[in-house]
C-alpha cells in the first residue's frame, strides 16, 4: 500500500491578512533600535580609549598586530607548488635556533655535575629531527637535479617534456642555492659550537659507563646497541661538519630511472649558464646602496658552483676567480645570528682543483683585505653613524609627510610611486645598517680582536637606527597597509598589460608549434596567477611561468617581485636577535646612555632590539622548558640594567639632593663650570620601557628608592626629619618626583639613644655609660656638652615600639657575642702566672689561717694584693692591671644591666600596648565571632591576625623572656669545665677587686665637688652586676660567702673608728687643735670607706637575687629534675 509522504512545509491559503507586513516592520524597528544602541556603545568605547586610538601605533603596546601578507585560498596552486621553500623556512627557524642556543641559560659557576649529560640527553630527539630534515634536504636536491636534467637532456633519442631552448628556470636554481646555504649554515654552526661538541663527548663517555654496568642504570642491554648505532649515525651525519659535503657528493646518476646527469652536456651548460646569470645579477648590486639580499644569493651561488663541480667535474676558472674577487668587496657573510662565513675559505676547501690554480699572493691578499676592512671599518664607524643618522631621520620625516598627506585622485599613480620609493628606501637603509652591524660585530668576534669603546657605542647607535626604521613602519602600519594593496594592484595591472601584449603577439603568429603552445599556456597561467592576491605562491608561479613564456617581460616583473620580497623582509632586516650573542656590549651602552642623559629616550630602541631574541629562544630544546632560558636572559639583562643605570641614577640623585640641601656646609666644589653639569631629569620623562612581561618605569623606581631610603634614615634619626622633608620637596621641584610623606613623628623627648644604635656599638656603650641598679638607668660618663645623656626604661620601650619586639632577641644575641670576646680577655688575665700564683697563695693562706681569723678573710691581705699588683706595672694614665680587670668586669656587668633594661622595656611596651584590653584573663576570640557572622574572607584573616597579636601581647606582658637565665645557661658549662680550672680562683680575687673599686668610686665622687669634673661619677653598679654574674657562672657563691669578706671589712673599719674615738677622748684634754683636726678627718675618711663598702655589699646582694644566689648549680639541676618528674 502506497503511503503518501507528508510535506514538512505547511501550506496555508494564500489569503494576505497584513500580519506578515506588521511582523516585518516590528523586526525592522527592533533591529534599528539594536543598531543605535550598539553604535552608542562603540562610540563610548572609542571615547574611553581616545588617547590610544589613532593613526600612530605604539610598538610596545600592540595587542592587535596587522600583517601585510596576503593569504592564499586557491586550491588550483596546490598542483604547482614546490616543497623547497617550506624546507628552507623550517631549517632557518627551527634548527638554527635550536642548535645556536644549546648550552645557554646555564652559568658556568653553578653547573651541577652531570648537568651537561642531561642537557645532551634532552637534545638527542632534536638531533633525530635534524637528521630527518637533512635527509629530506638531500632528497629534495637530488629530485630537483633529476627534474632539471630530464628537462635539459642532450640525448637525442629521449622524448622531450617541453621545448627547453630559450627556457631558463632561474628561480629554481636560486631556491636550490638557498637550500644548499641552509646545509652550509648547519655545518658552520656545528663547527663553531665548542659546547655542543664537549657535551657530546661527555655523553658518549656516560654511555660507555652505562654499557659496562647496564643493571646499575636499569637499562636493558638489548636497547643499548641500537642506541649506540643511532648516536654513531648522528655523529657521522651531523657533527663532523660534512652535511654540505655529503649533499654535493651524492650519487646523482640513476640508471634505474633512466636519468643521466653527469654525462648530460646540455644540462651542464644550462646549469653553468644559470649560475653565471644569477652571479651577474648579484655582482652588480652587492656592496651597493641598492643591495637587498644579494649576500645571501652570493652564498647560494657559491653553493651551486660547488654542486656543479661535484656533478660535472669541470672548473670554470673565470667564474671561480670572479667569485673570489667578490671577497675583496665582501670579506665575510653573516649566515645567521653570530655565524659568519668566509667565502674564500669555503671555495678553496670545497673546490680543491680550482684552488691549485690560484697563486698564493692572491689568496693572501684576500685575507689581508679582511684585516684592512676591519681596521677601516673601525675608523669610519663614527662617520657612518653620522651619515646614516641624517639619512634615516630625513627618511622618517618623508614617511611622516606621505602618511599625513591626503591622496589626490588626479595624481594617484605619481603618489603611489613616491610612496613605493619611500617604503623601499627605508628597507634598503635597514639592510645596509643591519649588514654593517652584523658583519663588524661577528668579524671582531670570529677574529678575536678587541673592540674599542668608541666602536661599541657607534654600533649601538646603528642598532638604534635600525629599530627606528622598524618602529617607523610599525607606527604607520595603517597607512603602509593601505598603500601596499594599492601599489600591488598598480604593479599587477602593469604586469597584466605586458602579458596581454605578449599574448597578442603569440596568437597573431600563424605558425603553429609545440613551443608556441607552451609559451601561450605559460602566459595564461601567469595571467591567472596575477588575477588574485599577491601571495608568495602566486609570485612563484608567475616567475616560473614567465621563464617558459618569454624572457622579454621578465624585467617588467622584476620591480613587482622585488617590491614584494622587500616589504615582506622589513621584520627580517630589522631583526636584532643576533644581539644575544653580543650582549657584552650592553653595560658599555648603558654607561654611555647614563653619561649622555639628553638622549635617554633612545634606550627604548635598545630594549626593543634585546626583545627580538625572545621568539628565537622558544626553539631551545636543551632545558626542561624554554622558560628557564628566557628567565635566565631576563635576569641577566635586568641585573646589568640595575647595576649600570638604575642604581647609579638613584645614588646620583640622592647625592645631588643631599649636597643641595647641605650647601651651607660647603662640602665640595659644585661650580658647574668647573665640575660639569649632568641633567638627569631626562630619564624621568621617559615612557615605561617594556621588557618581557614587565614595564620598567625609571621614574617610579627612583621615587621608590628615595622614599624607602628617606623613611629608613628618618626612623633611625628622627631629628633629621626636616632635612629629609626638604629633600623631598627639592626632588619634586627639580626632578618632578612625586614623593610620599613619611608621616613619622618629628621628634620625641622620650626617645633617647636608639636600641639599634646601642646594639651596633655595644662595646662603646658599656665603656662610656655607668649603670644604676636601683633606678634602672644608664648615665653617660663624660660629655663635651653641659649635660649628660641618660637611658631609662621608657626610652627602651619607645625604641621597641618603633622597631618591634623582634629587636629584643637580636639585642641579646649581640650582647652574647660581646660577652664572648670579653670572657676571653677575662680568662687570659686569670691564667696569667703572676695573678694565678698570688691567688693560689692567698687560698692556701686562708685555708691554713681561717680558724685563727674567725673564718674571715683578712682585709690587710686584700689591700696588700691590690698594692702588689701596681708593682707589676701601670699604664700611661696611671692604671694598674687590677684597675683594668675591674673595668672589664664593670663592662660585663653593664652589658647584663642593659639586657635587664631591654626585658623591662619590653614588658613596659607590651603593657602599654595591651592597656586597652579590658580583661586579660578573658579575651574573646574575634575570628570565631567573625565566622559566626559570615563576614568576608579578608575580614576573617584580619580577625585571625588580631587574635594572634593579642595572644603575643598577653604572653609577653605576663612574663617576658628570662634572658639572664639564658645567658647563664650558655656560658656556665664552659666556665665550670675542667679545662678552665684556672677560673676557679676568681672568688679569691673579689676582695682585692672590691678594695680597688671602693678607692676608685670614692675618687670619682670627690671629683664631683671640683671645678674640673673629668672622670666624676656617683654610681657604677655595673661592677656589682659583673661580679654577681661571674660568681654565678662559676657556681662560687658559697666559696665567696665562706670568706665573710664584708663582715671582715666592717670589723676592720669599726675597730679603726673606735681606736680613733679613744684617741680623740685622750687628746681632748691636751687641747691640741691640729691633732684633733687630723683625728676628725681620719674618722670622716673611715666613715666614707665603710659607707662605700656597705653600698657595694648592698648592690652585690641585690644583683645576686637576679641570678638566684640562694641555690647552687647542683640544687638547680635537682629542682629541674623534680619539676620534670612532676609534670
Amino acid at each position: 500500500m502506497a503511503v503518501e509522504a507528508i510535506s514538512p512545509d505547511w501550506e496555508f491559503d494564500r489569503f494576505d491578512d497584513g500580519s506578515t507586513k506588521i511582523h516585518t516592520e516590528v523586526q525592522q524597528k527592533n533591529y534599528g533600535k539594536f543598531l543605535e544602541e550598539y553604535t552608542s556603545q562603540l562610540k563610548g568605547i572609542e571615547d574611553a580609549l581616545d588617547d590610544s586610538i589613532g593613526d600612530v601605533w605604539d610598538f610596545t603596546l600592540d595587542p592587535i598586530a596587522l600583517k601585510l601578507l596576503p593569504y592564499e585560498q586557491s586550491s588550483l596552486l596546490e598542483l604547482i607548488k614546490t616543497d623547497n621553500k617550506r624546507v628552507i623556512a623550517t631549517g632557518e627557524i627551527k634548527f638554527y635556533n635550536g642548535l645556536l642556543y644549546y648550552g645557554e641559560g646555564v652559568s658556568d659557576s653553578c653547573v651541577v655535575e652531570g648537568e651537561s649529560q642531561v642537557q645532551m640527553g634532552r637534545f638527542i630527539s632534536f638531533f633525530q629531527e635534524l637528521s630527518c630534515f637533512v635527509s629530506r634536504c638531500f632528497e629534495v636536491v637530488v629530485n630537483v637535479v633529476h627534474q632539471l636534467a630530464a628537462l635539459y637532456n642532450s640525448n637525442k633519442g629521449v622524448t622531450k617534456i617541453i621545448e627547453s631552448s630559450g627556457v631558463h628556470f632561474q628561480t629554481v636554481y636560486e631556491h636550490l642555492g638557498e637550500l644548499l646555504v641552509v646545509l652550509l649554515t648547519l655545518d658552520e654552526i656545528m663547527e663553531n659550537h665548542g659546547t655542543l661538541k664537549d657535551h657530546w663527548k661527555m655523553y658518549k663517555r656516560l654511555l660507555k659507563s652505562v654499557h659496562h654496568n647496564p643493571g646499575k642504570f636499569a637499562i636493558p642491554e638489548e636497547k643499548l646497541k641500537p642506541f649506540e648505532k643511532l648516536l654513531l649515525k648522528l655523529e657521522g651525519q651531523l657533527l663532523d661538519g660534512m652535511i654540505f659535503q655529503a649533499c654535493v657528493e651524492q650519487r646523482f646518476d640513476d640508471p634505474g630511472e633512466g636519468v643521466s646527469v653527469s654525462k648530460n652536456s646540455a644540462f651542464a651548460e644550462e646549469f653553468a649558464l644559470n649560475i653565471r646569470t644569477i652571479f651577474t645579477n648579484v655582482e652588480s648590486k652587492i656592496g651597493e646602496p641598492s643591495e637587498i639580499d644579494q649576500r645571501d644569493k652570493y652564498a647560494g651561488v657559491c653553493g651551486l658552483y660547488v654542486l656543479h663541480f661535484h656533478i660535472f667535474r669541470t672548473v670554470d676558472k673565470k667564474l671561480y676567480k670572479a667569485l673570489l674577487d667578490i671577497c675583496k668587496k665582501v670579506p665575510a657573510v653573516t649566515l645567521t645570528s653570530n655565524i659568519i662565513w668566509f667565502p674564500d675559505t669555503f671555495l678553496m676547501a670545497k673546490v680543491p682543483a680550482a684552488a691549485k690554480l690560484m697563486d698564493k699572493k692572491s689568496v693572501q691578499s684576500i685575507r689581508a683585505q679582511r684585516d684592512a676592512y676591519l681596521q677601516q671599518r673601525a675608523q669610519t664607524l663614527t662617520k657612518d653613524v653620522q651619515s646614516y643618522y641624517v639619512f634615516v631621520t630625513s627618511w622618517m620625516m618623508k614617511m611622516e609627510a606621505i602618511s599625513s598627506k591626503e591622496q589626490r585622485n588626479d595624481k594617484l599613480s605619481e603618489d603611489l610611486s613616491s610612496r613605493c620609493n619611500v617604503f623601499v628606501q627605508g628597507i634598503l637603509y635597514a639592510y645596509s645598517i643591519g649588514t654593517i652591524i652584523k658583519t663588524t660585530m661577528n668579524l671582531y668576534m670570529s677574529m678575536q680582536r678587541p673592540m674599542t669603546k668608541a666602536s661599541v657605542k657607534a654600533l649601538c647607535r646603528l642598532v638604534e637606527l635600525l629599530k627606528a626604521v622598524e618602529h617607523t613602519f610599525h607606527r604607520r602600519s595603517m597607512v603602509v597597509a593601505d598603500s601596499v594593496s594599492h601599489i600591488t594592484q598598480h604593479l599587477q595591472s602593469q604586469a597584466l598589460n605586458s602579458i596581454g601584449t605578449a599574448k597578442k603577439r603569440v596568437i597573431s603568429d600563424k605558425k603553429y608549434s609545440e613551443q608556441r603552445l607552451d609559451v601561450l599556456s605559460s602566459l595564461v597561467m601567469a595571467e591567472n596567477a596575477l588575477n588574485g592576491p599577491s601571495t608568495k605562491e602566486r609570485r612563484l608561479v608567475v616567475s616560473l611561468a614567465l621563464s617558459v613564456g618569454t624572457q622579454m617581460y621578465m624585467n617588467v616583473m622584476y620591480q613587482y617581485l622585488i617590491y614584494h620580497c622587500s616589504l615582506i623582509r622589513v621584520k627580517v632586516q630589522c631583526d636584532c636577535s643576533f644581539l644575544y650573542w653580543h650582549r657584552a656590549v650592553f653595560p658599555i651602552y648603558l654607561d654611555d646612555v647614563y653619561d649622555h642623559a639628553v638622549d635617554a629616550a633612545r634606550i627604548h630602541y635598545m630594549f626593543s632590539a634585546l626583545r627580538d631574541s625572545v621568539p628565537t629562544m622558544l626553539h631551545a630544546k636543551h632545558m626542561e622548558s624554554c622558560d628557564q632560558l628566557l628567565e635566565s636572559y631576563d635576569t641577566e639583562i635586568m641585573e646589568v640594567f640595575n647595576e649600570h643605570l638604575l642604581d647609579k641614577l638613584c645614588k646620583e640623585i640622592e647625592k645631588d639632593l643631599r649636597l643641595s640641601v647641605h650647601t651651607h656646609l660647603k662640602l665640595d666644589d659644585r661650580n658647574p663650570f668647573k665640575v660639569g653639569m649632568k641633567d638627569l631629569a631626562h630619564f624621568f620623562y621617559l615612557k615605561p620601557i617594556r621588557f618581557f612581561n614587565r614595564f620598567i618605569h625609571i621614574k617610579a623606581y627612583v621615587t621608590h628608592y628615595l622614599d624607602k631610603t628617606f623613611y629608613n634614615l628618618t626612623t633611625v634619626a628622627l631629628h633629621d626629619w626636616a632635612t629629609y622633608s626638604e629633600m623631598r620637596n627639592l626632588a619634586t621641584q627639580r626632578y618632578g618626583l612625586m614623593m610620599t610623606e613619611a608621616h613619622l613623628p618629628s621628634q620625641t623627648l622620650e626617645q633617647g639613644l636608639d636600641v639599634l644604635e646601642i646594639m651596633r656599638n655595644i662595646h662603646v656603650f658599656v665603656s662610656r655609660y655607668l649603670y644604676n641598679l636601683n633606678n634602672q638607668i644608664f648615665i653617660e660618663k663624660t660629655s663635651n656638652n653641659k649635660h649628660l645623656n641618660t637611658i631609662n626604661i621608657r626610652h627602651i620601650a619607645n625604641s621597641i615600639r618603633t622597631h618591634g619586639t623582634g629587636i629584643m632577641n637580636t639585642t641579646v644575641n649581640f650582647t652574647y657575642q660581646f660577652l664572648r670576646k670579653k670572657f676571653y680577655i677575662f680568662s687570659q688575665f686569670m691564667y696569667d702566672e703572676h695573678i694565678k700564683s698570688r691567688l693560689i697563695k692567698d687560698i692556701r693562706f686562708f685555708r691554713e689561717t681561717k680558724d685563727q681569723s674567725d673564718q674571715k678573710y683578712p682585709f690587710e691581705r686584700a689591700e696588700k694584693f691590690n698594692r702588689g699588683i701596681r708593682k707589676l706595672g701601670i699604664t700611661p694614665d696611671g692604671q694598674s692591671y687590677l684597675d683594668q680587670f675591674r673595668q672589664l668586669i664593670s663592662q660585663i656587668g653593664n652589658a647584663m644591666g642593659y639586657v635587664r633594661m631591654i626585658r623591662s622595656g619590653g614588658l613596659h611596651c607590651c603593657s602599654s600596648a595591651i592597656r586597652f584590653v579590658p580583661d586579660l584573663e578573658d579575651i574573646v576570640n574575634f575570628e570565631e565571632l567573625v565566622k559566626e557572622e559570615g563576614l568576608s574572607e579578608e575580614t576573617q584573616k584580619a580577625a585571625s591576625l588580631l587574635d594572634s597579636v593579642l595572644g603575643d601581647l598577653t604572653s609577653n606582658s605576663a612574663e617576658g623572656t628570662e634572658y639572664f637565665k639564658m645567658l647563664v645557661g650558655v656560658f656556665a658549662p664552659e666556665f665550670r669545665s675542667i679545662k678552665n680550672m684556672h677560673l676557679r680562683n676568681f672568688y679569691m680575687i673579689v676582695p682585692p677587686l672590691t678594695v680597688n673599686f671602693v678607692e676608685h668610686s670614692i675618687g670619682c665622687k670627690e671629683k664631683l665637688n671640683k671645678k674640673n669634673k673629668g672622670g666624676a661619677a656617683f654610681t657604677d653598679d655595673g661592677f656589682a652586676m659583673g661580679v654577681a654574674y661571674i660568681l654565678k657562672l662559676l657556681d662560687q657563691y658559697l666559696e665567696f660567702d665562706s670568706l665573710h669578706w664584708f663582715q671582715a671589712v666592717r670589723e676592720k673599719y669599726m675597730k679603726e673608728m673606735s681606736a680613733v674615738v679613744k684617741e680623740q677622748n685622750v687628746q681632748a684634754t691636751s687641747q691640741d687643735e691640729k691633732l684633733l683636726q687630723t683625728m676628725n678627718l681620719t674618722q670622716k675618711r673611715l666613715d666614707i670607706y665603710l659607707q662605700e663598702f656597705e653600698l657595694l655589699h648592698f648592690s652585690l646582694s641585690s644583683a645576686r637575687i637576679f641570678f638566684r644566689a640562694d641555690k647552687t648549680a647542683a640544687e638547680e639541676t635537682q629542682e629541674r629534675k623534680d619539676r620534670g618528674q612532676g609534670s
